[in-house]
């Protein structure tokens, strides 16, 4: 009976998280007059049958399994592939005796390396068209059921799948007709989710820290993205439909064409991915050696981690972590947003047992779920107005604004899905 209670009382929490999420952004509204409930009630109705769909359709479960598998066999090919080219460091068969495993673990050779696979095959099946079919039929869904022309629809729909400069690749030649609150849908989805090619990868950094780490992934991918369309709605309302589809030809002459273009898309992803993680772990040391000349707090030093745990702990309570796990939620939180969700899920992962629930682990693998970073903005900003010049000082002007619709977004997934599991 207790353990019932309990459980009662965490999804009640969560469900007055997601009442406190959605309020924060109303705040947070440009016109809160205009604010539609309509909006709020489409937006929370296909979260939550996406998540039902996704989390308890027997199916579904099999389908977990599936990618689940499927993603065992992409690491293993990548692997083949990086000790082939880089030997015992890419994750080969060692020449000497190894003492210590877990150092032998590198970075930058092992698991990046897999962005490059999955560029590839996201450039082979867009290709072929089984990514577009699938964009297509998810566009419409939003289209129906939250209001949006057909533009933005079908750009909210493949943030789910690629990243957040590749979305509104899609509808390049409609960039410039936006509105400035349908842009501001587009910036707000890109933040919310993230790219299948980093899917895979964070899948493997879960593996044994979470059930389907997989699974979950997409799942939160997907049900962001009404969540992200709902913010950005509550925080600049707008009404304006801007119709057009993806009616773009086939951009690659062939599946090789597709894999050779594709590989070098990925090249210079991993090499962002890595130099942005070298900058911001000197950049946080550095802050963290700042700190270090303050004095101690509650017998432990001033660290960056710790002031973002301390901000960002009222926003994981609001999805349902525990009072008790609250500053270790936080700091994930804070890492996520001040560097990246890729150091936040390897922190996650690396967490000493018992400092997480596994109920506390899963909501966290959604609210992480997301692009909305500094690092993030950068990228965003800069591809945007490459696409649509005319339209840089709109995209710069509601940059900060996205992060936070962004972080809003993935902590209503993960406030949705604390009263599902």
């Amino acid at each position: 009976m207790a353990g019932q209670a309990a459980a009662r009382l965490m999804v009640a929490q969560s469900a007055v998280g997601i009442a406190g999420l959605v309020a924060i952004a109303w705040l947070l509204s440009e016109q809160r007059r205009l604010v539609s409930w309509r909006i709020i009630a489409a937006g929370l109705i296909v979260q939550f049958l996406l998540a039902l769909l996704l989390l308890k359709f027997p199916p579904s479960q099999a389908l977990f399994l599936g990618l689940t598998r499927l993603v065992d066999a992409v690491q293993a090919a990548t692997i083949a592939g990086t000790s082939f080219v880089f030997g015992y460091v890419g994750g080969g068969r060692s020449p000497f005796a190894v003492t210590d495993p877990g150092a032998g673990f590198v970075l930058a050779f092992q698991a990046l390396p897999l962005v490059l696979l999955m560029s590839a095959l996201s450039a082979l099946l867009y290709h072929w068209r089984i990514l577009p079919l699938v964009v297509k039929a998810f566009s419409r869904l939003l289209e129906r059921s939250m209001g949006l022309g057909g533009a933005v629809g079908v750009s909210s729909a493949a943030n789910a799948f690629v990243g957040m400069v590749e979305a509104p690749l899609l509808i390049r030649p409609y960039l410039a007709r936006l509105s400035r609150g349908e842009l501001f849908v587009v910036m707000t989805g890109g933040m919310a989710t993230i790219a299948g090619t980093m899917m895979v990868l964070y899948a493997t950094f879960l593996t044994g820290v979470i059930p389907d780490p997989i699974g979950h992934l997409l799942t939160a991918s997907l049900i962001s993205v009404p969540a992200a369309i709902m913010v950005a709605k509550i925080m600049i309302p707008d009404d304006t439909r801007t119709g057009g589809q993806d009616d773009q030809p086939m951009v690659y002459a062939s599946s090789m064409d597709a894999v050779v273009r594709g590989t070098a898309d990925g090249i210079g992803l991993l090499i962002n991915i890595i130099a942005m993680l070298i900058v911001l772990v000197a950049l946080v040391a550095l802050a963290n050696g700042l700190l270090a000349l303050l004095p101690e707090i509650a017998g432990a030093p001033v660290t960056l981690q710790r002031l973002m745990g301390l901000v960002m702990a009222p926003i994981v309570w609001l999805m349902g972590i525990p009072a008790a796990e609250m500053m270790t939620a936080g700091a994930l939180m804070g890492t996520k947003t001040v560097l990246n969700e890729l150091l936040a899920y390897v922190d996650l992962a690396h967490l000493p047992a018992g400092a997480l629930s596994e109920r506390s682990r899963v909501i966290m693998t959604y609210g992480l779920c997301g692009f909305a970073n500094f690092g993030s903005l950068g990228i965003m900003i800069a591809g945007l107005a490459a696409m649509a010049p005319e339209r840089r000082d709109d995209i710069v002007a509601l940059g900060g604004r996205s992060i936070i619709s962004g972080t809003l977004a993935s902590c209503l997934t993960g406030a949705v899905v604390g009263i599902l599991i």
